[in-house]
Parts: structure tokens; C-alpha cells; sequence
């Protein structure tokens, strides 16, 4: 389906913002007259290359010709207006500088594709939302739960048939030892004549012989192929669903969509770890049943040894895969900040088995430890045993609420060579949970890992780590990746822009539009409509340390002071949409300059590196010209004292006759000041009363005595 199609079947709320993406530099009805056409050019090309430009932009003037002459055949006199116009608009602005309406619509295409996006992942969310334990199945799972319930059906036939062959092999056995305890299959060995009913038993015991060879054959025939399904149906537990579930709880851990609980990947994975020792309890018949009753050519010698080494290596690598940090590293008084851990600092985490063996409840150790790139001792609890009363639904668990990392002061600041070029915040870490576990005669070593963790010893250090900490996850799903930062890959501007909009939606209830995105895109460093496509490069560096143009710090520490103003100061009225926040000087007059005057809006300051929030509003001068005035921005410091929805309410200036008015009256676009504000105000104290006027007292003894004491004093 065309783009353009898809866009128009979105909901009101989204089909706004893809309003506000059209103006006069590229009309809405162009984009809508030439849909296919306009799709099917490399506008981000052309944008680049002036002579590319110069092309499309004629063969755009060619595109508009034609739709006309359709329109002069449906004799629609307004369509053919409002083309005739725009094609002259085009003409006057672009003739000479082609590349400049390259930039604007392949800006608009790029545009419209994130909001398409940012739909399809609200969507995604509002499911998930509505069955929060994961119920949603997809077909994929649906074959999974499939396979998983043909593997319990084969291996319960399967313990029918060992059922059969043990009365089977029981009968021949019986026959066999009566046979020679009377001598006749001595007899026959020696030569001797045999009596026809002696021979009538050793042929119905050869057949017996024979029937029991070919079940003998057959089982471990099917054992054989049973062992191979639950193979695959491994792989697809630990190689799909269970590393899809680690990349969700990745995405999580950056503010991303909430990770599907792991209750029903548990389920699963339990149901194949009982098959499997079901099996292998099988195949240990097998070898009973062999050593009572064996012959030449046996199935069970040639076979079974390799079932048993199969089996065994089945369930040894699905138990250590069922071992996982269910949640990482984090610091409660961070809960929005994970695998970013202050020294001295408690942090906690949680590790579960995936296995729910009752056997296995207070059976099993977990010590905690640091890998060694720098020397930390663990304080507090680094030592628990998993028990199934540490979650509500059962499962085999330990989870570590007291833990600090204190680091060891050794030559090199504990450091070694290997990390010594690396910054503190750039220096990942893993904690690593070992144990050992002893079941139907194996003893099998699990061991897990967190996420890598970036360990601060100062918490101005934070923004940083926090940085790391995006960029690592955003860009690998490897899970041990230590020496990531000594040669960090770089990362598009589109991944960038989603894991920026999850820092405000992950702590609020409103991510960024593309409008904003837009807007911190030709804020960070690099040339503005370059960081607009989605294959654009952008480096580590200049995310967290290259100064913006014309300010002394870097794009990421301007926006994380911005996020949390709006997490501490602002958070009601940013959830309420009334912020527009991140918009460019161009789009704001564009947007205000039609309005009445007493219009405004709000947006962040782009001069305040510790995060400020002004309004920007519509007035008119004298002569009867609009301009566009604004306000000092305001900072934590003066929004510990009062609330914004308080400055906005209260804010007054000095008009032409020296009177003390208010510049805001509708918040963008026609918002009355009051319906937005009101409720977010505090209401005015009442005045204290006087005591000594008589009439605000309750009591005429009361107001007697203050009389008196008023004439003493």
C-alpha cells in the first residue's frame, strides 16, 4: 500500500501531526494530487546532488501539468486554481535552488514515515497493555505450543511401547529359562533329535526373538527422531523465543516497550525439560532391559549409548539457557536508570530458572561476583539460595536487594591496560550469578550474566553512563560485549530519534512527535538536513561530547537536563500535550504569526544547559505588525519556588499606557489560558485576619482582651 494511503487511515490524534508537516514551501495538495509520483523519486539524492535536483524538480513542474489538464477535462475549477497557483509558487522559490525543495519533501517523506512508525509501535503497545501477561500468541508460537504437545504425546506412546517390550523381552526370558532348565535346548546343541513339541517351542521362541529385536529396533529407532524434534524445538525456545525475550528486556531497560513477563517461556520450557528426563529415563530402561536379555546384533548396544550422550547434552545446555537475569542491575533510587550502578550505592537484581522443578526449591546457591577489569568487592548478600516463595507465581528464584560495589584502590586507579584509554563511563562491567545443580545423578554448572553495567563513583557521572548505557543496547544485542566503547560502532539518526523518544515516554505519558524529532535533529552537531534521513551516521562522541554550534556543551547533556525538568517541575503539563517543547525559531513564527495576538506556546530553551521552559507569544505593535516576543527562560532553581502553570497564569507586562496586563490569553493553536492552567494552580491563600479589629473576632471576651492589650501597647 502507497504511504500515502496508509497515513490517511490513521487516528485523528496522528493525522494532526501529519498536518502541521505541510505549509506553503511544499502544499498538502501536492503532496496529495502526485502521491505515487512524489513516492517513487530519490528526493534524499537529489537533495545532494544539484544537477539530480534540477531533473526532478522539472519533471515535478511536468507531473503538475499533467494533473492539471485532468482537472480541465473534470472541468474542477478550484483544483485547477489552487494547482495553477502552486505551480507559480514553485516556480518564483525554487527555480534557482532546486536542492532546497529536494530537502523539504524528501524531509516531509522521511517525516511521515516515523509518524507510520510511531503509530505501528503505539499499536504494538496498546496490545501488549491489554493482555499485560503476555497472552497475545503469535502463529509462530502457536506451532511452537504445537510441537511441544506432539513431543509429550510421543514420549507418553513412547512409555507404552517400553511398557510392551518389558513384558514382551519378561515372556521370552520365562520361556527361554524354562526351556533350558529342562534340558531340550542342551539337547538340541548337542546334535541330538528333538521331539516335534520340543521343536514347536524353539520356533515359537525364535519368533518371539524376533519379535522382540524388531521392537527393540523400532524404539530406539523413534527415540532417535524424538530426540531430533525436541532438538529443533530447543533451538526455537533458546535460539528465538528466549533471545527475542533478552533483545525485549534489552529495549525495556532503555525505556523501550515493557517486556512480556516470562511466565509463559517458563511454561515451555519446563513442559521440554520433563520430556526430556521422561526420555532419558527411558533410555535408562533400555539398558536395564539389555543387560537381562541380550544377543548378537542387539539394537540397544549399537544405539543406546549415543541416545543417552544425546539426551544428556540436551538437557544440560537447555538448563543453562534456562538461567537468566530477570532483572537487571539497578539502583531503586533510579528505577528509570538501570545497569548504571554508583559505588557505596545499594543496587538489587533478580535471576530465575526457567525450569520449575519442586525438587529443586532451596536446593540451589547463587554467588554473585564482578568480572576483574577493575577491582570491586561485592558488600552485602552476594550469596542466596533460589527458592520458589520469592515470586507470587512459584518460580525458581533469588533476588538480591542488598548489594554495593566498593572499589579496590590499587596502582592505576584498579584499573588494567587493557581498559586504560577508556573514560570511566564508557568502561562496562559484568555481574555474573554461578551455582551448581545436582539432579537424577548430573551435576550441571549455571552460570548467568547481567546486561553490561557501567559502575560511576560520583553521580555527576550519571548523564554519561546513561549514554552508554543507550548506545550499547541500541545498537548490539551481543551479551557480553565488554570492549564495545574501544571501538564503538555508530548508530543512524533513526534509531537515535526512537530511544530519544523513549526517554520521555518511559517516565511520562507522552513520547516526542516527529515535529520535535525533526527539531533535535537539526539541533545536534553535523550539517541539519543530513541528520533528517535514517541511513545518517552519527558518532558516540558527537552525541555526548561535541558541543552544540554556538553553546559550551553537548547536545545530550542539554536534552537529559531537559528530561528531567520535565520529570520533576513540568510532568503534568507535558502529559497534558500543552508543551510543544522542541521546535525550530522558523516553524514557530510560521506557526504563531497567522494567530491573534495573546497566542503562545512552549518550548524549551535552547540556551540553558541545565534545562529552562519559556513562551514565546503573538503580539501586535502600534503600526498594527505582528511580532513574536518571549520570555527569559525558566530554570529548576526558579521552578523549586513556583509552578510554571503559576508564572504562566500570573505573568503580566507593562503595555503602551503603562498598564500592568497579560500577553497570554489561548495556548496554541486555540487553547483559553484558564481551561489549561486553571487547574494546575495553586488557589490564593486566604489574607490572615487582624487581630485587632474587633470584627473578625469569634469570641467578644476574646475581642476584649486584644482591645485591651491594643491600648496598652
Amino acid at each position: 500500500m502507497a504511504q500515502w494511503n496508509q497515513l490517511q487511515q490513521l487516528e485523528t490524534r496522528y493525522l494532526e501531526q501529519l498536518y502541521h508537516l505541510y505549509s506553503d514551501s511544499f502544499p498538502m495538495e501536492l503532496r496529495q494530487f502526485l502521491a505515487p509520483w512524489i513516492e517513487s523519486q530519490d528526493w534524499a539524492f537529489a537533495a545532494n546532488k544539484e544537477s539530480h535536483a534540477t531533473l526532478v524538480f522539472h519533471n515535478l513542474l511536468g507531473e503538475i501539468d499533467q494533473q492539471y489538464s485532468r482537472f480541465l477535462q473534470e472541468n474542477n475549477v478550484l483544483y485547477q486554481h489552487n494547482l495553477r497557483r502552486i505551480k507559480q509558487h514553485l516556480q518564483s522559490k525554487y527555480l534557482e535552488k532546486p536542492m532546497d525543495i529536494a530537502r523539504i519533501v524528501a524531509r516531509c517523506l522521511w517525516e511521515e514515515q516515523r509518524l507510520l512508525q510511531t503509530a505501528t509501535s503505539a499499536a504494538q503497545q496498546d496490545g501488549q497493555a491489554a493482555h499485560p501477561t503476555g497472552t497475545v500468541v503469535t502463529e509462530k508460537q502457536q506451532i511452537l505450543e504445537h510441537n511441544l504437545q506432539d513431543i509429550r504425546k510421543r514420549v507418553q506412546d513412547m512409555e507404552q511401547k517400553m511398557k510392551m517390550l518389558e513384558n514382551l523381552q519378561d515372556d521370552f526370558d520365562f520361556n527361554y529359562k524354562t526351556l533350558k532348565s529342562q534340558g531340550e535346548l542342551s539337547q538340541d546343541l548337542n546334535g541330538n533329535s528333538q521331539a516335534a513339541a520340543t521343536r514347536q517351542k524353539m520356533a515359537q521362541l525364535e519368533q518371539m526373538l524376533s519379535a522382540l529385536d524388531q521392537l527393540r529396533r523400532q524404539i530406539v529407532t523413534e527415540m532417535g527422531g524424538l530426540l531430533t524434534a525436541m532438538d529443533y524445538v530447543q533451538k526455537n525456545l533458546t535460539d528465538e523465543e528466549l533471545a527475542d525475550w533478552k533483545r525485549r528486556q534489552q529495549i525495556a531497560c532503555i525505556g523501550g516497550p515493557p517486556n512480556i513477563c516470562l511466565d509463559r517461556l517458563e511454561t515451555w520450557i519446563t513442559s521440554l525439560a520433563e520430556s526430556q528426563l521422561q526420555i532419558r529415563q527411558q533410555i535408562k530402561k533400555l539398558e536395564e532391559l539389555q543387560q537381562k536379555v541380550s544377543y548378537k546384533g542387539d539394537p540397544i548396544i549399537q544405539h543406546r549409548p549415543a541416545l543417552e550422550e544425546k539426551i544428556v547434552d540436551l538437557f544440560r545446555n537447555l538448563m543453562k539457557s534456562a538461567f537468566v537475569v530477570e532483572r537487571q542491575p539497578c539502583m531503586p533510587m533510579h528505577p528509570d536508570r538501570p545497569l548504571v550502578i554508583k559505588t557505596g550505592v545499594q543496587f538489587t537484581n533478580k535471576v530465575r530458572l526457567l525450569v520449575k522443578f519442586p525438587e529443586l526449591n532451596y536446593q540451589l546457591k547463587i554467588k554473585v561476583c564482578i568480572d576483574k577489569s577493575r577491582k570491586f568487592n561485592i558488600l552485602g548478600t552476594n550469596t542466596k539460595v533460589m527458592n520458589m516463595e520469592e515470586s507470587n507465581n512459584g518460580s525458581l528464584s533469588a533476588e538480591f536487594k542488598h548489594l554495593t560495589l566498593r572499589e579496590q584502590r590499587c596502582g592505576n586507579g584498579g584499573r588494567t591496560n587493557s581498559d586504560a584509554s577508556l573514560i570511566v563511563t564508557e568502561e562496562l562491567h559484568l555481574i555474573t550469578f554461578e551455582t551448581e545443580v545436582y539432579h537424577q545423578g548430573l551435576k550441571i554448572d549455571l552460570e548467568t550474566h547481567s546486561l553490561p553495567v557501567v559502575v560511576i563513583s560520583n553521580i555527576c557521572q550519571m548523564p554519561n553512563a546513561w549514554a552508554s548505557i543507550l548506545w550499547y543496547n541500541m545498537l548490539t544485542n551481543h551479551p557480553k560485549n565488554v570492549n564495545f566503547f574501544t571501538k564503538p560502532p555508530v548508530g543512524t539518526w533513526d534509531q537515535v530519534a526512537e530511544v530519544l523518544s523513549w526517554q520521555f515516554s518511559s517516565t511520562t505519558k507522552r513520547g516526542l512527535t516527529i515535529e520535535q524529532l525533526t527539531t533535535l535533529a537539526e539541533k545536534s552537531p553535523g550539517p541539519s538536513f543530513v541528520r533528517l534521513f535514517s541511513l545518517c551516521e552519527l558518532f558516540l562522541p558527537v552525541f555526548t561530547q561535541e558541543n552544540m554550534a554556538g553553546k559550551g556543551f553537548s547536545f545530550w547533556v542539554w536534552l537529559d537536563n531537559i528530561i528531567d525538568l520535565v520529570k520533576k517541575y513540568i510532568l503534568a503539563l507535558w502529559n497534558e500535550g500543552y508543551i510543544m517543547g522542541f521546535i525550530s525559531k522558523e516553524r514557530e513564527r510560521a506557526i504563531l504569526s497567522p494567530k491573534p495576538p495573546g497566542t503562545f506556546l512552549l518550548r524549551f530553551s535552547e540556551s540553558s544547559k541545565e534545562g529552562g521552559i519559556t513562551f514565546t507569544w503573538v503580539e501586535k505593535d502600534i503600526s498594527g505588525k505582528t511580532q513574536i516576543q518571549s520570555v527569559e527562560p525558566y530554570t529548576k532553581q526558579q521552578l523549586n519556588s513556583m509552578s510554571f502553570a503559576d508564572i504562566i497564569m500570573g505573568y503580566k507586562i507593562m503595555d503602551a499606557t503603562n498598564i500592568l496586563v497579560s500577553p497570554l490569553v489561548y495556548l496554541y493553536p486555540e487553547i483559553p489560558k484558564e481551561e489549561a492552567f486553571g487547574k494546575y494552580c495553586r488557589p490564593e491563600a486566604a489574607p490572615e485576619p487582624d487581630p485587632s479589629d474587633p470584627s473578625n473576632c469569634e469570641s467578644p471576651t476574646f475581642c476584649l482582651w486584644i482591645q485591651f492589650h491594643a491600648a496598652c501597647d
